[in-house]
């Protein structure tokens, strides 16, 4: 197995989320030894969980996994680039495509992007 360098963020290495097609960004998040292995075995992006403190296969709740279809590794061997299928749409758990759905004009927020589903349906919250 590759192995990544865990050693500089306590464990954990960052995902950057790239929609395999477009090459839009879709999220970042981290990943630990267990996250990655569990990635390599089964061909879906999981994440290691800082507020749930455990291990996250995307869309496990929500239904919109990824499908990751390449994986890149930078040049210092602690950052990963996945790029992914991302099946439903939308990588977001606000319900839109990509989670830089929010661009800084004139020092506001604007929302530029349409919600793909209802979060409050999806995770009946």
């Amino acid at each position: 197995m590759i192995s990544l360098d865990f050693s500089k963020m306590g464990g954990l290495a960052p995902a950057i989320v790239q929609d395999y097609n477009s090459g839009e960004v879709l999220m970042l998040a981290f990943m630990n030894q267990a996250a990655w292995k569990h990635t390599l075995d089964t061909g879906k992006a999981t994440y290691y969980s800082r507020s749930r403190d455990k291990l996250w296969v995307k869309g496990e709740s929500s239904g919109n996994v990824q499908l990751v279809k390449e994986i890149r590794v930078d040049c210092d061997n602690d950052t990963v680039l996945l790029k992914v299928e991302q099946v439903g749409g939308a990588a977001c758990h606000l319900g839109y495509k990509s989670c830089f759905f929010r661009k800084l004009d004139n020092g506001v927020l604007k929302t530029t992007a349409t919600r793909v589903f209802d979060p409050d349906e999806v995770y009946k919250k």
